[in-house]
C-alpha cells in the first residue's frame, strides 16, 4: 500500500497547527490598573466613555490628568504622578455623594450611577479651572460686606471708608 507524501506532509502540518491552536491560551485580561473610583470589571468601551466625557466637561486633553512615560514617549495611564488625576477622583466622589444623597441617584451593576443631577460639566462647563463666581455685594471683602480693616464695616458702595476725610473739590 504506497503511501502518498503529499497527503502525510498535509495531514501533519494541520495537525500541528490544531494541536498548537488548542493549547496556546490566550493571557488572561487581567483588567485596568489603578482604577480607584471607577469600577474594577468596567468595560474598555465604558471607560473610554467615562474618560471622553471628562476630558469634554473640562476641555482638557487626556495628558491634563495622565502623566507621559519618557522612556516609551507613550501615556502611563497607571501612573499618579499628576496631582489632577487624584483631584479628578476627588471631584468623582464628591459628584457621587451629591447625587446620592441630594438626586437619590441609584447605581447600575458596575457601581456606576445611572442618572445624575450634577456632573462635572454642570461646574466646569469646558473649562479645566471653573472661576468662582461671587454676586456683588455678596461674600467677604464685597462693597458694604464684612470687616474692613481692624474690623471695621467695608466701605459702603461707592462711598468714601468711615472716617475718612471727605473729599474736597478741586
Amino acid at each position: 500500500m504506497p503511501v502518498n507524501k503529499k497527503l502525510l506532509v498535509t495531514l501533519g502540518l494541520l495537525s500541528i497547527i490544531v494541536f498548537g491552536a488548542m493549547t496556546t491560551t490566550k493571557p488572561q485580561d487581567e483588567g485596568f490598573k489603578n482604577l480607584k473610583v471607577l469600577p474594577k470589571n468596567i468595560s474598555g468601551e465604558n471607560l473610554h466613555k467615562v474618560m471622553e466625557d471628562w476630558s469634554h466637561s473640562l476641555g482638557v486633553h487626556c495628558n491634563f490628568c495622565h502623566a507621559r512615560n519618557e522612556e516609551t514617549k507613550k501615556m502611563d495611564w497607571t501612573s499618579d504622578a499628576k496631582p489632577e488625576k487624584e483631584m479628578a477622583r476627588d471631584m468623582f466622589k464628591m459628584m457621587n455623594k451629591i447625587n446620592q444623597k441630594y438626586f437619590h441617584a441609584k447605581k447600575d451593576s458596575l457601581g456606576m450611577i445611572m442618572q445624575s443631577g450634577v456632573n462635572c460639566n454642570t461646574c466646569h462647563r469646558g473649562t479645566a479651572h471653573p472661576e468662582v463666581m461671587v454676586p456683588d455685594g455678596k461674600g467677604p471683602g464685597g462693597p458694604g460686606m464684612g470687616p474692613g480693616p481692624g474690623g471695621q464695616p467695608g466701605p459702603p458702595p461707592g462711598g468714601p471708608a468711615p472716617g475718612a476725610p471727605a473729599p474736597t473739590k478741586p
